[in-house]
């Protein structure tokens, strides 16, 4: 018998067969891409404003990471463990200080892995200083922090929360940019404040710099440490390197991953040094993270992240996205917000899931923020042309729901 069947059939009822249900993913196979462009099976083309969820920060086949990749590799060397001294590790965390408010820096695998970390940072912290009973965590209305178990404690949502309880104790949640909110519940027993300075999963809600300064004074008049949470918004995508810097505020610790190497895992903790100087050797640990391979990347990406032209193209293209999805007058269309390259299509209705299905077809790859927001997160490599194409199919796509 001659088996008909595609790869994209074989890869679908693959997935259905050993992968654990966690994804709901569309009936396409990626296999190749180049720049803003990702091919399936097929043959068909998507325009990709996902970028691996803000990680792909300069799309797809990008010659500069490739070459980082080829001459660690060239080393013979993916992997040691952090027992042994290595090179990039330590030029890594030299630049994040150089470019930061941080005195050092642990690395992580993983941004839910980073705010594990900064959990025990936290609480170390006040162990250190005596006051054990110093362990309440504060984070905010429609946060995400992660899905491991300290993390989503800290990402107030029944639907990450509900199956997993108990979760973590002495987290409160104050209403994001309500600072009356965070004053009411921020304490002498306060160990730390998690916030993103612009929210991702929640909806692209950007934090008001009156907002992120009275939580620094908070958190100064509480001896509580302010962590900012810019796993999403940081390293470039607001048109500034850290999406917190236009605020003047500067946190005690910060988190950041997705895009720090292109796409290989990676997070990483940046903190002062009196946070530093809290944790001892054995005290806190990773088996892979900040390995020679990744780190040879993240060097790659954070010099040209860096580069004053590369953030002014975000910014422009970023300015150029919004204005031209403000055009877009349709009543389904509620508000369109963000910074930069990290921008929400707010929608009247639930039907943001319903937008990025009929998307696939018009070869465009979006993701929803909620279910009432389109999140454009692409690659900071997106021209005006691709902003261009983006508005013209967007614009046929919600007619068509604004009448469904």
């Amino acid at each position: 018998m001659i088996n008909t069947q595609t790869l994209t059939d074989q890869i679908i009822e693959g997935e259905a067969s050993y992968l654990a249900q966690t994804y709901k993913r569309p009936p396409f196979v990626l296999v190749h891409g180049d720049g803003m462009t990702l091919f399936d099976s097929e043959g068909n083309a998507y325009t990709d404003w996902v970028a691996g969820i803000a990680v792909n920060i300069f799309g797809y086949n990008d010659a500069g990471v490739q070459r980082a990749i080829t001459a660690q590799l060239a080393n013979g060397i993916i992997h040691t463990s952090n027992l042994y001294h290595t090179a990039p590790h330590v030029r890594l965390a030299k630049l994040l200080v150089e470019h930061s408010f941080a005195d050092r820096v642990f690395f992580t695998n993983s941004g839910t892995e980073a705010n594990e970390a900064a959990i025990k940072f936290a609480r170390k912290l006040a162990y250190e200083a005596g006051k054990p009973e110093k362990h309440e965590l504060v984070t905010f209305s429609n946060a995400f922090h992660g899905r491991t178990m300290g993390s989503i404690t800290l990402t107030p949502r029944e639907k990450y929360q509900k199956p997993f309880k108990p979760l973590l104790p002495g987290v409160k949640v104050a209403e994001f940019n309500n600072l009356a909110s965070a004053q009411a519940i921020i304490n002498d027993n306060t160990a730390a404040v998690f916030v993103e300075p612009i929210q991702g999963e929640g909806g692209i809600n950007v934090a008001t710099t009156e907002f992120l300064k009275g939580l620094r004074d908070l958190c100064d008049q509480h001896s509580a440490l302010l962590v900012f949470d810019e796993i999403q918004c940081g390293m470039g995508r607001t048109g500034t390197l850290w999406a917190h810097e236009p605020s003047g505020t500067t946190p005690d610790i910060m988190t950041i991953a997705k895009p720090l190497a292109a796409g290989l895992p990676i997070g990483a903790v940046l903190m002062t040094q009196r946070v530093a100087d809290a944790m001892h050797v054995g005290e806190h640990g990773s088996t892979f993270a900040g390995g020679p391979l990744v780190t040879s990347v993240a060097l790659e990406v954070l010099s040209r992240v860096t580069q004053p032209d590369f953030l002014t193209h975000v910014q422009t293209v970023g300015a150029y996205l919004i204005e031209q999805l403000s055009k877009i007058v349709i009543p389904i269309v509620k508000d369109v917000r963000g910074r930069g390259l990290m921008v929400g299509l707010e929608l009247t209705r639930d039907v943001a899931a319903r937008v990025v299905e009929l998307g696939y077809a018009h070869g465009l790859l979006m993701v929803n923020a909620g279910a009432n927001v389109i999140r454009f997160v692409p690659p900071l490599i997106a021209e005006k042309s691709h902003v261009n194409q983006l508005v013209g199919h967007l614009t046929t796509i919600l007619e068509r729901v604004n009448n469904e």
